[in-house]
């Protein structure tokens, strides 16, 4: 694991700064297949805005004493409620692509998810990051668009390997629309292979046909469930109706996620979903969220309105860009530094102290 830390890089000092290097280090392609979201990206940037508008209220003189960031979660210790989304073709960003970010989660402790568009064979990733013991939990992704004969086989893999939880995402049964990289025509690099990704072949006749007849329903979901001797989570739930369904066909935990607003423009904000959600299901299941934290103070926003853990994305990605496994790290360590602190300001020792009360709605946005 020593190789993919062990370089010394004058790193970025702060989290936005982050952005700004890895946007000058992608190329122009690159960085509109990370950054762009769908049509305007108004979502996009609502998932980021949206955070804004949730005010902190601390508490104060508060018994602080023996604090820590720990959760039971899905049958393990999380040292941390953070982990790393899946987020396709990281080689593109950097040559180690899902090694390096692989190695920077474990290192802090926060889970990794790995892509169905990985660039690197799932078992590359479980032999590195498995034999740590303080690591967090590593799950693998699965997305619409592939057979279940291949998916029964990859489901096999996955559990040899030794993941820990299925992710379905089901929030994309078509791709959005991304202005962004038309208007660069940005097209994959040829040498950015996928080994667990198998493309169907859906009929030419009209922008959505064939993609919709092999999109996701509920029958698949109950069928994964029954095939995968896993935990799954659906990852794209937005609506309190479908996690209330979620919830009936004994799933191990949703997601709240919108792709980044890479899918569906003016769709609502992550943070302004999550309540609905949280509300809906009662504790029924563990509710995740990822979509728009850049800040140890979004973490800690996002456990106040009900959310178990976060996922974060382009963060990483920008580490990922900048320094590769070292960038990452730092970006993690960033934001668990921040959300201690974040914590100790407001008067919360521990994860279950933080609550509904420690934030408030802007008035004028509700």
């Amino acid at each position: 694991m020593g190789q993919y830390m062990n370089q010394v890089l004058a790193l970025p000092r702060t989290l936005p700064e982050y952005a700004l290097r890895a946007r000058d280090m992608l190329s122009a392609e690159a960085w509109a297949y990370f950054n762009s979201g769908a049509a305007d990206e108004l979502t996009a940037a609502r998932n980021v805005s949206a955070w804004q508008h949730w005010h902190i209220q601390p508490r104060i003189l508060q018994d602080l004493r023996n604090g820590h960031t720990q959760r039971q979660l899905l049958g393990r210790m999380w040292p941390a409620p953070i982990a790393v989304a899946p987020m396709a073709y990281q080689a593109w960003a950097h040559p180690e692509g899902e090694r390096a970010m692989a190695i920077a989660a474990c290192s802090l402790g926060c889970g990794f998810t790995l892509s169905q568009h990985s660039n690197t064979e799932l078992e590359q990733v479980s032999a590195l990051v498995r034999p740590e013991a303080t690591r967090g939990p590593l799950w693998f992704q699965m997305a619409n668009g592939c057979d279940r004969g291949y998916l029964r086989e990859l489901i096999v893999q996955v559990r040899q390997a030794g993941y820990e939880a299925l992710v379905l995402s089901v929030d994309a049964p078509v791709q959005g629309s991304r202005d962004r990289m038309r208007e660069l025509n940005v097209q994959i690099p040829a040498h950015l292979h996928t080994p667990h990704w198998r493309n169907s072949s859906p009929n030419p006749q009209g922008l959505c046909a064939g993609h919709v007849e092999q999109a996701l329903r509920w029958d698949d979901v109950s069928w994964l469930i029954a095939e995968a001797g896993l935990p799954v989570l659906l990852k794209g739930i937005t609506h309190p109706l479908d996690a209330q369904q979620a919830a009936r066909l004994g799933l191990a935990g949703v997601i709240v996620s919108n792709h980044g607003g890479r899918v569906l423009d003016t769709q609502a904000a992550t943070a302004e979903s999550l309540p609905s959600v949280v509300d809906a299901l009662q504790g029924d299941m563990p509710v995740l969220v990822d979509g728009g934290i850049r800040r140890g103070s979004d973490v800690f926003k996002a456990l106040a309105l009900g959310a178990q853990a976060v996922l974060v994305g382009r963060p990483c990605l920008y580490g990922l860009a900048v320094a590769g496994a070292q960038g990452v790290a730092h970006v993690l360590r960033l934001l668990r530094d921040e959300l201690e602190m974040t914590m100790a300001l407001c008067g919360c020792r521990d994860l279950d102290s933080i609550t509904r009360a420690h934030v408030k709605a802007d008035a004028q946005w509700i």
